[in-house]
């Protein structure tokens, strides 16, 4: 019969390796949802490709670091890792420029959904911005897809009349944060700016995503000066980021106790 020290005796080599695969299983999960919920406002595919991609790329460093407690030598299995990685960038590059262009042409790109803009030639009117492209429809009623990496590195022009007057805001508010309350207090703080603002339009707060966890929203102003435009949205983000931490600092005081 074996005792326990003949057992612990035979085990013990294997054990960094083990800890190694185990630690291995509980990232690449963490990894799986974090990327989920960064991917979410991708389309489907792309979120499962990614966390997919993800998921073998803590896999391959793991299943590395266990071969090498194990005393292999891994040298190979790094190069060939290396290898895979530089295939992945050069193939993922296209779809990667336009996702990342997604983002910037949001916050700093002057158009939205139905504006009618000029780029690379085509014009039309916007009326989808996805992931990876911009949907114009011609006046002919063709649709024309254009990547969104062209609206970082091209000149866009805006021909939707007095849109240099339009400043949109993104938002983004936890699931605690009451939205009534929250737009109430925003529009109140932003009506101190009313002297800089087209008093025909005044500022809208818009709901563009909602999910367990946060909301998206959309905030919309209107200026009398396009000279105003950067001055007006560092304003509007400054109040934003005060309303916000009220909120943060709200949540974090203890409640106080019910007096008797």
């Amino acid at each position: 019969m074996l005792g326990w020290a003949t057992v612990w005796s035979w085990f013990a080599p294997f054990l960094p390796a083990v800890v190694i695969v185990v630690l291995t299983v509980v990232v690449a999960w963490l990894v799986h949802v974090i990327v989920g919920r960064l991917m979410r406002p991708t389309t489907p595919q792309m979120a499962i490709s990614a966390r997919r991609l993800g998921v073998a790329v803590v896999a391959l460093i793991g299943g590395t670091l266990a071969l090498q407690a194990l005393g292999v030598n891994a040298t190979v299995l790094f190069l060939v890792i290396g290898l895979i990685g530089v295939t992945i960038i050069v193939a993922l590059r296209e779809p990667l420029s336009n996702y990342g262009a997604k983002y910037f042409s949001d916050i700093y790109t002057p158009f939205k959904v139905g504006d009618s803009i000029l780029v690379q030639g085509v014009s039309g009117k916007v009326i989808e911005i996805n992931a990876m492209t911009t949907v114009l429809l011609s006046e002919n009623d063709q649709l024309i897809s254009v990547p969104n990496v062209a609206m970082i590195r091209d000149v866009v022009v805006n021909t939707s009349p007095q849109a240099w007057k339009e400043v949109t805001v993104p938002v983004s508010i936890g699931s605690t944060v009451d939205l009534p309350t929250f737009e109430s207090q925003l529009l109140k703080s932003l009506s101190k700016l009313r002297a800089r603002l087209d008093p025909r339009f005044p500022p809208v707060l818009t709901t563009k995503n909602r999910t367990a966890q946060s909301t998206e929203l959309v905030l919309t102003l209107m200026l009398r000066r396009p000279e105003d435009r950067d001055a007006i949205t560092l304003e509007a983000n400054r109040r934003l980021a005060e309303i916000l931490e009220q909120k943060r600092t709200a949540l974090r005081k203890p409640a106080t106790p019910a007096q008797a």
